[in-house]
C-alpha cells in the first residue's frame, strides 16, 4: 500500500512539476518568411539594403501579433508585417499624403493574398489610427521618422498617441538615417536625416523608455554630410526599441 501511495504520489509531483514548468518558446523563422517564393523581384531588390531577417528579429514580431507600420509608403516593411504575424494577426498600414507612385504600389499589394490581414489607414502622422483601434503589440517606424520633421505634424502628439495605441510592455521600433550630432532636425528635408540623439529624447518624451539598439545597419565611413539618395558611401543608419512600461 505504501509502495502503491509513493507511485501515485511521485507521479502527482512529476505531473504537477510539467505543469508548472514554462511552454517552449519557439522562434519565428524570419529567413522562411523573407524566401517565401511568392515575393515581388523588387522586394528581394530592396532586401539586399534593408537586410529584412536581421529587422524583422529585432522587432521580435511574431504571429498572431497586431501591428501599426508608420509611414507604409509602398508597403515593403507592411508586407513583411503581414506575413510574420499570419492570417490570424492584423495589421494597419499608415500613411499620409504620398506620392503617387507609393500609392499606386501599395494599392497594387493589397490586392494579393498575402495582404488579406492589412488595413490601408489614410489618416495625419500625429492621429495615425481609428477610434478603438488599439492595443497593439508592435508598432514600426521605418526610415520615415525624419520626414515629419519638415512636414505639418506635431511630433509630440504623435509619439503620445503612438503610446497610447500599445499595450502596456509592447514595443516602438524606429530605424532612421542617421545626421551629425547635434544637427537636431535642421536636414530632414535636405539630407532626409535625423540626429539619433534627438530622435531618442522625443519619443521618451512620451514615456517610452529605451530597451535596444541595433547595430547591424552602421556604416562608420559616412561622413552623414551627404544626402542620403546616391551617397557616394553607405547610409549610417540607426535602429532603436522603445518600449511602453507595464
Amino acid at each position: 500500500m505504501n509502495r502503491l501511495c509513493r507511485f501515485v504520489c511521485s507521479g502527482a509531483v512529476a505531473l504537477v512539476t510539467l505543469a508548472a514548468a514554462p511552454l517552449p518558446s519557439f522562434a519565428q523563422d524570419y529567413a522562411a518568411i523573407i524566401a517565401a517564393p511568392d515575393r515581388s523581384d523588387a522586394d528581394r531588390q530592396t532586401d539586399q539594403r534593408r537586410d529584412p531577417v536581421k529587422l524583422l528579429n529585432f522587432t521580435g514580431v511574431k504571429t498572431g501579433m497586431s501591428v501599426l507600420d508608420m509611414g507604409a509608403g509602398g508597403g515593403y516593411s507592411t508586407e513583411l508585417m503581414a506575413r510574420a504575424v499570419g492570417p490570424g494577426g492584423k495589421v494597419y498600414g499608415q500613411d499620409f499624403e504620398k506620392s503617387a507612385r507609393a500609392t499606386e504600389r501599395f494599392e497594387a499589394r493589397m490586392k494579393t493574398p498575402v495582404m488579406k490581414n492589412v488595413t490601408a489607414v489614410d489618416r495625419k502622422f500625429d492621429d495615425p489610427l481609428p477610434e478603438g483601434v488599439g492595443n497593439l503589440d508592435l508598432i514600426t517606424f521605418f526610415f520615415f521618422y525624419h520626414d515629419t520633421t519638415y512636414m505639418t505634424v506635431d511630433r509630440a502628439a504623435m509619439n503620445k498617441k503612438l503610446f497610447a495605441a500599445l499595450k502596456p510592455g509592447a514595443f516602438l521600433v524606429i530605424a532612421d538615417h542617421s545626421a551629425k550630432p547635434g544637427t537636431g532636425t535642421s536636414v530632414g528635408k535636405t539630407l532626409h536625416r535625423i540626429d539619433e540623439a534627438t530622435l531618442k529624447s522625443e519619443v521618451e518624451a512620451a514615456g517610452f523608455k529605451l530597451v535596444g539598439e541595433g547595430d547591424f545597419f552602421r556604416h562608420p565611413e559616412d561622413t552623414r554630410e551627404e544626402k542620403i539618395f546616391g551617397s557616394k558611401t553607405p547610409v549610417d543608419e540607426f535602429v532603436l526599441k522603445f518600449q511602453k512600461p507595464n
